[in-house]
């Protein structure tokens, strides 16, 4: 599919692949106002569990973009570390929230 900017005569070609791109880039973008809407919420500095999540997923789907749809090395690193640092901080945002988590007790 081509697209003919408004006011201009710039065509850009948009492709299944471009799409998914462009989805993953809004994806990793949009956790800055996740971010942010629950830190104006609690009136300090916090960083919701929806952030890492959306951090893993635009990571990934930007990864798979730089490697499927355009094959670019730059791309593919720049996208490749943020995807392990979000894996991490997930990973220890779930761990610390069982440790929170008081035991049940079941009566009988």
């Amino acid at each position: 599919m081509t697209l003919t900017l408004p006011l201009t005569n710039i065509e850009l070609l948009i492709t299944p692949w471009k799409l998914w791109g462009f989805a993953g880039a809004l994806m990793f973008t949009g956790r800055w106002f996740v971010q942010m809407h629950y830190s104006r919420k609690a009136g300090r500095p916090v960083i919701p569990i929806g952030y890492w999540i959306m951090s893993l997923f635009g990571s990934f789907m930007l990864l798979s973009y730089f490697i499927f749809g355009k094959n670019d090395a730059v791309g593919i690193l720049s996208n490749l570390f943020p995807s392990f640092v979000a894996s991490y901080n997930l990973f220890l945002e779930i761990s610390h929230r069982k440790r929170q988590t008081p035991p049940t007790v079941e009566v009988s």
